[in-house]
């Protein structure tokens, strides 16, 4: 008798946890529709890690703060850019790196015939960049309740569990790196964990994509030694910015994952060197690295790029017959309304399309997202307007099928295994 209520007992259980098992993973497996696809996507950007490659805070700031007639930028409130405190927490951004950008205006003045710096007043490119970095490590000494540095993988995850906004940073332009090796160092020490080798222009490194100039056809003798310390040191090597055969150059080198920070793919745009074509991605691939999108329209949609290029050429023009620049406080109310009036504008759904190409290249293991926000001006693309809305961008991924699993990935797994690798690499190698 005994036994025989035992068995009912636990057969009774078995089909109660059986029960719950199921209820749970026909929750779990919901069908993603177009009612509940918002809330799923903004669910998701609150409980995964976002990492974002690029974004040009610390130079808008430097800008503002140099031009008195506007405002001190303050990110730790809602402000009149693409990224700040508030905009990154109603869309889930948690690790934004921070841009340490260097235009090519402040490096030194390249002697393009025998490829030597010129020292001269130009040569201040590792003076602002001090500075920008000091901008950012102030930033969360001001606001220690909202923003944390972080130079670790790790450091990340601990200032996500506190509610922190973790903020790492990337140095865009290898220029203040001079002619010295040991700045790799010195920058690894003050917190860089990543350097865009160039920016627009030829500098000692290599040549940059947007060069007409191709001094070394790729790296130049000392921009081999500067991948291999980097490797050394542990700083992640990036891509975006370079020329094609630099890129190639920098396969062969490298020891260890690379990462594109703010690229996409040249199949949407052709011609433009800017991006990545499909045989460097898949090259990437194999390197076991990650290009992170860049949302700019131009990036990403080649209507958008030839209507962006049809603006600027009237606005030249107009400023011109008007003897303005850019800059003329008198030129920006024509220039704001003649921007609306001709919008060039692509949309959310281009910029996961690009997302979509690298997939189908290489797998959903080796792409991110790398906004350039705060750095591509206004061209935006529709749903993708500022760091309050990467849950658009998640939810278009889910209507395309993709899993948690995978938006896990592109949110922040696939960049923290390439940096994790980068550490592991420099370990090997000291």
């Amino acid at each position: 008798m005994k036994n025989y209520y035992l068995s009912f007992i636990f057969s009774a259980l078995s089909l109660a946890l059986l029960s719950a098992c199921n209820t749970e993973a026909q929750e779990s497996d919901t069908e993603v529709t177009e009612e509940n696809v918002d809330e799923k996507a903004m669910a998701l950007a609150k409980e995964f890690i976002i990492v974002d490659g690029h974004i040009d805070l610390p130079y808008r700031m430097r800008i503002a703060n140099f031009r008195l007639e506007r405002e001190f930028v303050d990110p730790s409130v809602e402000t009149d850019g693409d990224f700040d405190y508030v905009k990154a927490k109603e869309g889930g951004l948690d690790a934004p790196f921070m841009s340490i950008y260097i235009p090519a205006s402040y490096q030194a003045a390249f002697d393009h015939e025998y490829g030597n710096l010129l020292e001269g007043e130009k040569n201040r490119a590792k003076e602002v960049a001090d500075s920008l970095i000091t901008l950012v490590e102030g930033i969360s000494e001001k606001y220690p309740d909202k923003f944390a540095i972080a130079t670790s993988p790790q450091e990340v995850e601990a200032h996500f569990e506190k509610g922190l906004i973790a903020l790492p940073m990337g140095m865009e332009n290898g220029a203040p790196i001079g002619d010295d090796l040991a700045n790799v160092k010195y920058f690894y020490d003050r917190g860089i964990r990543y350097i865009t080798l160039t920016h627009s222009k030829v500098n000692q490194i290599c040549d940059s994509s947007y060069d007409s100039v191709r001094v070394w056809n790729g790296l130049s003798p000392f921009g081999e030694e500067v991948v291999q310390e980097m490797n050394k040191v542990g700083i992640m090597v990036d891509v975006s910015h370079i020329s094609d055969s630099t890129f190639y150059d920098v396969m062969k080198i490298t020891k260890a994952p690379v990462i594109a920070s703010h690229s996409s793919c040249r199949e949407f745009v052709p011609g433009f060197e800017r991006n990545m074509d499909d045989d460097m991605i898949k090259v990437l691939g194999e390197n076991g690295g990650v290009i992170q999108i860049n949302f700019g329209s131009t990036f990403v949609d080649d209507k958008s790029r030839e209507k962006s290029e049809e603006v600027r050429g009237h606005l030249r023009s107009w400023l011109e017959e008007n003897n303005l620049t850019y800059e003329d406080s008198a030129a920006q109310a024509y220039i704001e309304g003649y921007m609306k009036e001709n919008p060039a504008y692509s949309t959310v759904k281009k910029v996961a399309d690009h997302i979509d190409h690298v997939v189908s290249l290489v797998g959903v293991d080796h792409v991110g997202f790398g906004s350039d926000f705060d750095g591509v001006g206004d061209t935006l693309p529709t749903g993708l307007k500022d760091a309050s809305e990467y849950p658009n961008l998640i939810a278009e991924l889910l209507l395309r099928g993709y899993t948690e699993e995978d938006i896990a990935k592109i949110c922040y797994k696939n960049v923290f295994r390439v940096w994790k690798e980068v550490q592991n690499v420099s370990e090997e190698l000291t």
